[in-house]
């Protein structure tokens, strides 16, 4: 009977064994104890960004503010802001709210410019002035911007969205100069590139057409 069931028992740690060193061999092969990607997925999950998406940039505050006309601009502002109207008044002399009155903010002082409201000390403490470029990353990501502040909006995710807020507020008591945009050297190339291919096409079939 002992004989048996040292037998048994031998037979049991043996394939004990034998299972531990083939788990061990596998998450080895199968990278199973790493946290990294692989080089290539073997499939893709709809919503989830690769890291060689090829992917745009996003593009300057300068360029989304001459993306269109400036009263365009502003009437799209006018309609995004309407996300804000909980907290914010705008119009010239109006009372401070959970947040306060916005008018005249462009230009202004960060974290000083509505008299009678309590800024948090992380927004006083950023220093400086509204302009487009602080405009855009407060209203990208408002906890970036000020770690610490009390406002709790998350943040605007398009840029041009943040450029018509930013040109409509600018619109009311404010009057900063809109920054100007040139394409660079690349995107003047491009688009020459495809008015010769347009106007070789244009000859193609004018001479088929003969």
């Amino acid at each position: 009977m002992d004989d048996r069931f040292n037998t048994i028992a031998g037979w049991v740690l043996f394939a004990g064994i034998i299972a531990l060193g083939f788990s061990i061999l596998s998450s080895k092969y199968f990278h199973a104890d790493s946290a990294e990607r692989p080089e290539v997925l073997g499939y893709v999950i709809e919503g989830v960004v690769t890291e060689d998406t090829g992917a745009a940039a996003e593009m300057t505050m300068a360029e989304a503010l001459n993306m269109d006309t400036p009263d365009a601009l502003i009437a799209a502002g006018e309609r995004v802001f309407a996300k804000c109207q909980a907290c914010h008044t705008v119009d010239q002399g109006g009372a401070n709210g959970i947040g306060p009155n916005l008018y005249a903010t462009m230009g202004a002082t960060i974290g000083n410019h509505s008299p009678g409201f309590a800024y948090s000390s992380a927004l006083q403490g950023v220093g400086g002035v509204w302009d487009w470029e602080t405009m855009n990353a407060w209203l990208k990501n408002p906890r970036g911007f000020a770690d610490g502040t009390t406002m709790s909006f998350a943040g605007l995710n398009k840029i041009e969205d943040r450029a018509a807020v930013a040109m409509y507020l600018n619109s009311l008591g404010s009057n900063l100069e809109v920054p100007s945009y040139v394409a660079d050297a690349a995107e003047e190339a491009v688009e020459s590139e495809d008015v010769v291919d347009a106007a070789a096409e244009d000859v193609a079939e004018e001479t088929a057409a003969e």
